[in-house]
């Protein structure tokens, strides 16, 4: 799988030109016709226009008369209408002043289908949406020599993107098996919902910090806190908590900086030393 352009994508997202991205750094090839048709649901005129497609499945740009982003029910029955012609789709919802997306695709399971949907505005940060959009990249290798990818390659790659929620739900059963361990470690607090609220406050700040380490913003390591963990268990036994993370979460993340171009690496490699 290829690997996304973060900072064009973030372009083209942040300037709504979902075309542009999906062909140009997505991979997908240009639209199989540039008309637009409208249709009437709930009575209200809605209209698509198709951007990208690969391998049959399409995306769509949808858009509404009055200028907003339809409702629940209205994108339901749309995206029925227009699963009569194109059974693998994406719909992306967008309002009249290109402020406001909504990506919407369906889960189908069982006979049933379960819509997920993720909203994208102008000037929010785009990382979560990154995030997703990086499935759907192809690579000019993952062609054949005829130029073809697989139909259910493709819509492998929307679910990896778009299908959340059974994700979601691990992570957080796991969250909970973690916390409730954790609990049991603590010692010196008498008070059981001081106790949970401290674990909360500890384990949610390592989740914020192993997110960041992820995306290659911490010192670019992806494995910042576990090299520091490991390093601080050949120093001494046990203070880990209080020789590197009281820094890095009470100085490193908590004291202003005049100097935000080198903030970030400085945080990190001067006040957060082991």
């Amino acid at each position: 799988m290829a690997n996304l352009n973060v900072k064009r994508t973030r372009e083209l997202l942040e300037n709504f030109d979902f075309q542009t991205l999906f062909i140009e750094e997505l991979g997908w090839s240009q639209p199989s016709t540039s008309k637009q048709i409208t249709l009437t649901i709930e009575d209200a005129d809605l209209s698509r226009r198709q951007i990208a497609q690969l391998s049959g499945v399409v995306v769509l740009e949808v858009t509404a008369a009055d200028g907003a982003i339809p409702d629940a029910k209205s994108r339901r029955r749309f995206h029925t209408e227009v699963s009569k012609l194109h059974h693998e789709n994406l719909l992306i919802f967008i309002d009249r002043e290109r402020t406001q997306s909504l990506w919407y695709w369906v889960k189908r399971e069982d006979g049933k289908g379960f819509p997920r949907e993720h909203l994208y505005m102008r000037g929010q940060p785009a990382e979560l949406l990154l995030s997703k959009i990086n499935a759907m990249v192809f690579d000019v290798s993952e062609f054949d020599a005829a130029g073809n990818v697989s139909v259910v390659e493709v819509a492998n790659r929307l679910k990896q993107a778009l299908d959340v929620e059974k994700v979601t739900k691990k992570f957080y059963n796991e969250y909970q098996e973690e916390h409730l361990a954790f609990l049991e470690l603590i010692k010196g607090i008498k008070d059981e919902r001081q106790r949970r609220w401290y674990a909360s406050v500890l384990l949610n700040r390592l989740m914020f910090i192993y997110f960041l380490q992820r995306k290659g913003f911490v010192d670019d390591d992806y494995d910042y806190l576990q090299k520091k963990l490991a390093v601080s268990r050949k120093a001494s036994l046990n203070r880990y908590y209080s020789d590197f993370l009281t820094k890095l979460f009470f100085i490193g993340f908590a004291k202003p900086d005049n100097d935000t171009e080198k903030r970030p690496r400085r945080v990190f490699s001067e006040m957060c030393l082991i």
